[in-house]
């Protein structure tokens, strides 16, 4: 569905230039070319600049808003909780209702063994406590991540990273940090009677797209049983429906120990967290206490639009519909100058021949007033990431686009 366009009036350019000036001289910059798009609102499938321009969001925000922007349920809950309180102490301290509510229907979703959910406001912030809870409950210290992972970027986070070329700035790291082969069997000798943990995304984001083997998630599912180690499935990206189940491991029906979430819990608004069971989970409440804490953790205002969020998902058909879109989506942009396609659900990966041609493709993609990303490892595809409310029309519309930016590429 179309929205209609806001113009930026002659008189307003100046205010508009001067906008794009103090951001860069007062907002803190994440690389030397940001988008730099101005964002006047968003809608649904669409992002609206200022100067009345529509963008149709291939991107969701890096798979954030599956529910595309602004969900009518999501605002819903957000202005009936910011009516009766924000914030009213530390996590983990009052009975909040909406705290406990969401954290009961995610756990009726799981298994027995994920029924303890520990807020926090990021998916950085997941991980670090997931680093942690391992550690307590194994009393050893080494962890494992798969090479070409992302698990966040605060320090701790950033030690499971393998990419030298993001970390070497900021070392040292962690001690007792090693690296696995993703889908490489043998690799998993690795793990030993000395590793807490074992990081694993099931369709590894950064790397363009890369989908977990069953065998090789089978076998270090017994090789973590084996050893001692616990087995965390990081699904910051995968979660809430991306991959055409709820979550991702569900399609493999192998249970982690600690499930990491965030991005599209919470509808567009920040808020993530790590689940585990109860008998793990509490060892953060004694010897010592306070074993992590966090002020913001499951703020009530991102609990409530979280809680919308799930609702939605559950009683709608979108989580059903994704396989459906994502092979309609595939077919709509098949041309000869793509040389892969890689997906599990509505996240995809596409192969093209070279880095400079993404590039280009990027370009006319932004002129063609489509949002579409790239990879951080993998420089050679770009991304495709759309909300899951992504209808039949804009899926032919985005097909066409792009189908006519490569035929010019």
């Amino acid at each position: 569905m179309f929205y209609e366009n806001r113009l930026v009036l002659p008189e307003k350019k100046a205010k508009v230039d001067q906008q794009k000036s103090d951001f860069i001289k007062h907002v803190g910059q994440t690389s030397l070319i940001p988008h730099g798009l101005e964002v006047a609102h968003a809608k649904g499938m669409y992002i609206f600049d200022t100067k009345g321009e529509q963008y149709l969001d291939l991107n969701a925000g890096i798979a954030v808003s599956s529910m595309g922007h602004s969900h009518p349920n999501v605002l819903e809950a957000i202005k009936t909780q910011s009516e009766k309180y924000l914030h009213t102490m530390v996590y983990g301290e009052h009975i909040q209702a909406v705290q406990v509510s969401y954290a009961k229907l995610l756990s009726e979703q799981l298994d027995e063994s994920l029924s303890s959910v520990f807020y926090v406001t990021s998916g950085t912030e997941a991980t670090e406590g997931a680093m942690k809870l391992s550690r307590r409950v194994t009393g050893r210290y080494e962890l494992i991540a798969c090479k070409n992972a992302y698990h966040g970027s605060t320090l701790g986070a950033e030690s499971l990273m393998s990419q030298t070329w993001m970390t070497q700035a900021y070392r040292p790291h962690l001690p007792g940090i090693r690296f696995i082969e993703f889908n490489n069997i043998e690799s998993l000798s690795a793990i030993t009677e000395k590793t807490a943990g074992v990081f694993i995304e099931l369709v590894q984001g950064c790397a363009g797209v890369q989908v977990i083997e069953k065998a090789f998630l089978q076998a270090l599912k017994e090789r973590c049983v084996e050893t001692g180690a616990l087995l965390i499935f990081d699904e910051i990206q995968t979660g809430f429906g991306r991959t055409g189940k709820l979550f991702a491991h569900q399609h493999w029906n192998i249970l982690p120990d600690i499930m990491l979430i965030a991005k599209a819990m919470g509808g567009g608004m920040p808020i993530g967290a790590f689940v585990s069971s109860k008998k793990y989970m509490d060892h953060f409440t004694d010897d010592p206490p306070l074993g992590h804490i966090n002020t913001f953790g499951g703020h009530p205002v991102c609990v409530a639009a979280a809680q919308a969020t799930l609702e939605t998902l559950l009683e709608s058909d979108l989580i059903s519909r994704v396989d459906q879109k994502a092979e309609l989506l595939i077919r709509e942009i098949s041309h000869a100058s793509i040389k892969e396609i890689r997906h599990k659900g509505l996240m995809i990966g596409v192969d093209l021949a070279d880095a400079v041609m993404v590039k280009k493709f990027l370009h006319a993609a932004k002129e063609a007033r489509l949002l579409i990303d790239t990879f951080l490892f993998n420089e050679t595809s770009f991304r495709l990431a759309p909300p899951l409310i992504i209808t039949e029309e804009e899926i032919k519309l985005a097909g066409a686009k792009i189908t006519s930016i490569l035929n010019n590429l």
